[in-house]
């Protein structure tokens, strides 16, 4: 029998889940004994993969390759154009991401084929929550990011540069081969920024498309439209880290603007990109009920109220470690807050057990789909729809 549930309040919500308590425990256990369980990738790469490449890790490797988003400038320099930064470089210098040069007055990218990182996943980790649950991607990232986020969970992989962490010689067609090898549905580009490596992205991207696989892109969406839109052409799905809704939060913890941001969130909308949006709640920085407010009317308003909403539980992390976890009651309110704004489908994130995992109709109330932190208990959407009152149901479902 289908579990009966109303969605529009966390505060009134009765426990539904009754099947696999065990599984329950297991991955509320699993939380106490830290974040990085949950949250960020295996920190041995190695063993993760080994089996991927002829040739084994190597600490400071990079592969340098001209990038067609530089352009030339006065006296040697050349401009980065694939960021809202549009790092100007004289010979030599390294772009704020640190993943991209100015080489004899050439720009080049140093991330191409040398993945820090490559593992197999649930999507839900990702999170895609409306993407084929259930299955499983390969996931890709490479050393840099374009912003430098106060509470980066990966900040050892991403804030550092390429030639400071273990890489891979794992050109294009060898991810596509291993994600075929192991059966996967798809590749996705996550837990570092994608952004920074987009040229072996996109090659990525275009041999996965052609071997029949989706795409899938965790982002910060820190991009410059030009490329977000020939980027759009091949991704399939994107969640967004949309980080806060206060300008300057973005300056000050993010260390970037708020409005490219926006921008880029609409730009995929319109492109036909199933999105959806990821915020971590951090307890006295952005969670500040007004402006969540502001937030998800804002995104209901231009992304559409159908729009997946994940917000995510804060682990003191990086610069930030002082700070507490986010209270659940917290995120309680945001979850209210956002449903009252007029989103019809609004997760908690890494609090494995939580109600708020679950996937509702918002027409009938039905519950459509079950988790337990990673894993899908039930699925009952049918054909994009919920079976109960055939209501459709955005997502990408097989």
């Amino acid at each position: 029998m289908p579990l009966h549930h109303t969605p529009r309040s966390t505060s009134t919500m009765a426990a539904t889940m009754t099947r696999k308590q065990f599984l329950k425990l297991a991955a509320c256990g699993a939380c106490a004994l830290g974040a990085s369980a949950l949250t960020g990738p295996p920190r041995d790469l190695l063993a993760q993969t080994a089996a991927l490449s002829n040739q084994a890790a190597q600490r400071g490797f990079v592969r340098p390759r001209p990038s067609p988003w530089f352009s030339p400038a006065a006296n040697g320099a050349v401009q980065c154009r694939l960021c809202p930064h549009e790092c100007s470089l004289a010979p030599g210098q390294r772009s704020a991401c640190r993943a991209r040069e100015n080489r004899d007055g050439q720009g080049v990218t140093l991330t191409y084929a040398n993945p820090a990182l490559i593992q197999e996943d649930p999507v839900e980790r990702k999170p895609f929550f409306h993407v084929v649950p259930g299955s499983r991607a390969l996931s890709v990232s490479t050393a840099g990011c374009n912003l430098h986020c106060k509470f980066c969970e990966v900040w050892d992989m991403a804030l550092v540069r390429p030639e400071d962490v273990h890489a891979y010689d794992l050109p294009p067609q060898a991810v596509v081969a291993q994600a075929q090898a192991a059966g996967l549905r798809s590749v996705s580009f996550a837990f570092g920024e994608p952004v920074v490596f987009y040229e072996y992205m996109l090659e990525v991207a275009e041999l996965a498309r052609e071997a029949g696989m989706l795409n899938l892109l965790h982002t910060a969406a820190y991009i410059r439209p030009e490329p977000l839109k020939a980027l759009c052409q091949l991704v399939d799905a994107a969640n967004v880290d949309l980080k806060g809704f206060d300008p300057d939060f973005y300056r000050n913890v993010v260390g970037g603007e708020l409005e490219p941001v926006l921008d880029a969130l609409r730009i995929i909308r319109r492109s036909g990109v199933h999105l959806e949006i990821t915020n971590v709640v951090i307890p006295t920085l952005n969670d500040d009920m007004p402006t969540l407010a502001e937030m998800c009317r804002w995104i209901a308003g231009e992304l559409g109220p159908d729009t997946p909403l994940h917000l995510a539980r804060f682990y003191p992390l990086y610069r930030l470690s002082a700070l507490p976890r986010t209270p659940v009651s917290i995120l309680d309110r945001a979850r209210d807050t956002a449903l009252e704004a007029g989103l019809n489908f609004v997760y908690v994130a890494k609090v494995p057990g939580h109600d708020g995992e679950n996937t509702f109709c918002p027409d009938c109330g039905q519950t459509l789909i079950t988790r337990v932190g990673f894993i899908v208990d039930q699925m009952r959407v049918r054909d994009g729809r919920c079976p109960d009152c055939q209501r459709e149901i955005p997502g990408i479902w097989s």
